[in-house]
């Protein structure tokens, strides 16, 4: 049997790489935090047309505890918390990813994974690989070795 000797690997290399990706896969968290600004912008904007639509409510059998004005007040304050929560997550994640690029900003970077873990499914993958990334020792030397 003649097997070949394992390839040398080189840290530094593979660790740039896999910050190059998390950079690019941070930019692409903005990009769907845009996306799902404009999806709630949609949304918002189709649920204001029927519930200001009077004639939509007008054959109902049973009287609605209150006005469709008064319902969608209440909506008003999701559709904002939930816009705060997009525009939030989209800057930090630009942010982010290009901290991650200048190899600078190692703990806000950490921050940011740790927030991008509540965005289920995909910002907890990339939230996990982000931090399993980033307290790598080799990662810390890299980011320690540009000051």
């Amino acid at each position: 049997m003649s097997e070949l000797p394992p390839l040398p690997r080189d840290q530094r290399k593979i660790d740039a790489d896999h910050l190059n990706l998390l950079a690019i896969f941070h930019f692409v968290g903005a990009g769907l935090a845009v996306l799902g600004l404009l999806f709630l912008l949609v949304h918002y904007t189709f649920m204001h047309a029927m519930f200001t639509n009077p004639k939509f409510f007008e054959n109902q059998k049973q009287p609605m505890p209150m006005t469709p004005e008064q319902l969608f007040a209440i909506f008003k304050w999701f559709y904002l918390a939930f816009g705060i929560w997009f525009v939030i997550s989209g800057v930090l994640n630009l942010i982010s990813g290009l901290c991650l690029r200048a190899r600078k900003g190692r703990t806000f970077s950490l921050v940011v994974a740790g927030i991008n873990c509540l965005h289920i499914p995909l910002g907890t993958v990339l939230g996990v690989f982000t931090i399993v990334v980033l307290i790598r020792d080799s990662v810390r030397e890299l980011y320690s070795a540009r000051f």
